[in-house]
């Protein structure tokens, strides 16, 4: 499919990428980018060739949050099915079998913010900078909030969502926004080569840790263990963990066949 608020491509590392590409626009999300997003990653999921999605931004900024031109003179059903849109991608990450990793550089705001907490992994640019900013403009930032708060934990979320303050990188990274923060004009390739490292792994055992993560995140603690018991005794059956033990002692790379 061909998009025209986005860019895609997929690399011979097993590594799909998306840009937001509306840099005049600070990557704002418009109904046409959110739906061709949520296309994008969908479509990744479902390629053999990609292990790994990397969501990334073109220009000076990741994502700025939503173009509020298209705001005006809506009615309520109306409203919600606009900022049901918007919000999808960061649901359908959630779902995904593949890792998303966001790179960030310069703003990501408000929805911005929401696909860096929604996406598995995050490295970021030394300038890069995040927030919840829509309550400064008399709205709020309610749904890029769950996944951030599922990052850094109510107390600081609440005060992101009611104050709309932007964090630098660090602050971000010391309370679990991002995972990794790298000068800027290292990004590129610190992001691109750490998104092939993951690819080279076991695509199954890569997607099957994910689903039992979050499935497990939701459980009582020792059904989170019961579950990912069962888990990694279902795992231990494939032939690609068969191959990776064999791989390992005969000192060459495996060759996985995701069963």
């Amino acid at each position: 499919m061909e998009y025209k608020n986005i860019l895609t491509k997929t690399g011979d590392d097993h590594v799909g990428e998306i840009v937001l590409n509306r840099p005049e626009n600070m990557n704002t999300f418009n109904t046409p980018m959110a739906g061709e997003l949520n296309d994008a990653l969908r479509v990744f999921d479902g390629d053999e060739k990609v292990r790994v999605i990397l969501l990334k931004g073109a220009g000076k900024a990741f994502c700025a949050g939503i173009d509020v031109g298209e705001f005006p003179g809506k009615t309520a059903i109306e409203y919600g099915e606009w900022i049901g849109l918007m919000g999808s991608p960061m649901v359908t990450m959630n779902d995904l079998k593949k890792p998303v990793i966001t790179q960030v550089q310069g703003m990501a705001a408000a929805i911005g913010a929401g696909l860096v907490a929604a996406s598995d992994l995050a490295i970021v640019s030394e300038n890069a900078r995040f927030g919840l900013t829509a309550i400064n403009v008399g709205l709020n930032c309610v749904g890029p909030v769950v996944p951030v708060t599922r990052c850094i934990g109510r107390k600081r979320a609440l005060e992101l969502l009611l104050y709309g303050d932007l964090i630098d990188a660090r602050d971000a990274l010391q309370m679990g926004l991002v995972n990794r923060v790298v000068p800027g004009e290292e990004l590129d390739l610190e992001a691109r080569q750490w998104a092939a490292r993951l690819a080279a792994k076991s695509p199954l055992a890569v997607e099957t840790a994910k689903k039992a993560f979050y499935t497990a995140a939701d459980m009582e603690y020792h059904k989170a263990f019961e579950h990912m018991t069962n888990t990694l005794a279902r795992l231990c059956t494939t032939e690609d963990v068969s191959e990776g033990i064999n791989a390992f002692f005969e000192k060459r790379e495996p060759q996985w066949k995701r069963r």
